[in-house]
């Protein structure tokens, strides 16, 4: 079968080409890119690849191009020790503390929507700088700079599935420059003995190997980059995709708006439904042969979670947004060693967020579909207009 994840009807709504391929395709072959990609999406066949990180390695990046192994996107044992490294800062405990900086900030937020036009925009006014922000606070960016952060943060987004990459390269370079000044200071003052801030800036300037070294800059720059990104557009796609659905249908959103309960449900539904990364990529280190189709070895395959996320194998009446769906693990955070390290920040964001919004704005209606934003692996909202009432 023919299907172009960069066709117009596809960009415009992913599950557009996932019966076929989940029905006729279960293994395709796009050849209209450079490199030419395989794609899995059977929620099976995407389990099981999840799980062997032998045969569907990360090692050459999980994007469509070839790439050097980068920190917590590499296999183990790197990225088992890049990811501890930073994983108190996603512990239960420190959600526990976190969720008192982001109920404040989506409570501000609200209140400037509240004392704004009628009209507004969700992505810009609510979903953009909440997970932005409070990213921004656990890396320790100056709250000033929040604006080009988040512009960065957009482009190495763009960039990584860009079919002319280098067209970013000017703002990469940009960006690279101003993370890796804040890195060196903070690795300065870690070597002079002085105090450096309490952030997660400060964890990987002065994270050690296995030999008792520092870790290299660029190794550095990679962790940072990747928690940057993974805290920020896809918690933003997150909220924005949850609140589409629900106000699309305005019974729905009044069932929540009615029963605070269905909030777990309704986040958990819009991932299975709507999931931000709609898929990544993997190379395979040997032949692979699948459903009749054989992968050779030193292939990228796209592992598709949106496509699995909606195999009537798996869910039952897939393609209906249920509030009240029996609860199966969908793969919107991707399986195994590589699951999400963010996953907990991104549901205590929404979950706060869907909590207030409908307490503060119960009689809030959309104003029409918005935009999706652009890069073909992820989806969200790049623009969401609604009204207070």
């Amino acid at each position: 079968m023919s299907w172009n994840p960069f066709a117009p009807e596809n960009m415009a709504d992913p599950a557009n080409g996932h019966h076929e391929l989940l029905e006729r395709c279960p293994v395709h072959r796009f050849d209209a890119f450079d490199p030419p990609f395989y794609t899995l999406s059977r929620y099976e066949d995407v389990e099981s690849a999840l799980r062997d990180i032998d045969t569907f390695s990360s090692h050459y990046g999980q994007g469509p191009r070839f790439t050097e192994p980068q920190g917590m996107l590499s296999d183990p044992p790197q990225h088992t020790f890049m990811r501890a490294l930073v994983q108190q800062a996603f512990t239960p405990r420190a959600m526990k503390q976190l969720r008192v900086q982001v109920t404040k900030l989506t409570e501000e937020l609200i209140d400037d929507i509240e004392a704004g036009p009628a009209n507004f925009d969700l992505h810009d006014d609510f979903a953009f700088p909440l997970p932005v922000i409070i990213i921004a606070g656990m890396l320790g960016v100056p709250s000033q700079d929040i604006d080009k952060f988040k512009h960065w943060s957009d482009i190495s987004v763009a960039a990584m599935g860009a079919k002319d990459p280098a067209q970013y390269a000017k703002d990469q370079g940009e960006f690279f420059a101003y993370l890796n000044n804040h890195l060196l200071t903070r690795r300065a003052a870690i070597v002079a003995g002085e105090q450096a801030p309490d952030d997660l800036l400060t964890v990987i300037a002065g994270a050690q190997d296995e030999s008792g070294e520092l870790i290299s800059e660029a190794d550095a720059m990679s962790l940072t980059n990747q928690l940057l990104v993974g805290g920020n557009e896809t918690t933003t796609s997150l909220i924005t995709n949850m609140l589409w659905r629900l106000l699309e249908v305005p019974e729905r959103w009044q069932s929540v708006v009615d029963d605070p309960s269905l909030v777990e449900a309704a986040i958990e539904e819009s991932l299975r439904f709507d999931p931000p990364v709609l898929g990544l990529y993997r190379n395979t280190t040997r032949d692979v042969t699948l459903h009749d189709t054989t992968i050779p070895e030193g292939s990228k395959v796209y592992i598709n979670y949106a496509a699995a996320n909606r195999d009537p194998n798996a869910f039952a009446n897939p393609d209906e947004f249920d509030l009240h769906r029996d609860r199966v693990r969908h793969m919107a955070f991707g399986l195994g060693v590589h699951f999400c390290l963010g996953a907990p920040t991104a549901r205590l964001e929404a979950e706060v967020a869907l909590h207030a919004l409908i307490r503060r704005l119960p009689h809030m209606r959309l104003l029409g579909p918005g935009e999706r934003i652009a890069p073909f692996f992820l989806w969200g909202r790049r623009r969401l207009p609604a009204a207070r009432s």
